[in-house]
């Protein structure tokens, strides 16, 4: 879920921007809560790529040359 393709980035405004960084970051603490109690994760490599993505966001907000 947390993978945004690079023209969709392109296309989205700040205000979506946000509000995506918001809602990866939400789904993000859900999935590191379950991981700390000990819980199984479906995809353990989610929770990088979701730190990646937001990573993405804020460099796109930011003005960079992505």
């Amino acid at each position: 879920m947390a993978l945004i393709k690079k023209d969709k980035l392109k296309a989205m405004k700040a205000s979506e921007i946000d509000a995506k960084i918001q809602e990866i970051k939400l789904e993000m603490s859900k999935e590191m809560a379950l991981s700390e109690i000990g819980s199984t994760v479906k995809n353990p490599g989610n929770i990088r790529e979701m730190r990646r993505t937001i990573a993405r966001l804020l460099t796109k907000k930011r003005g960079g040359s992505q």
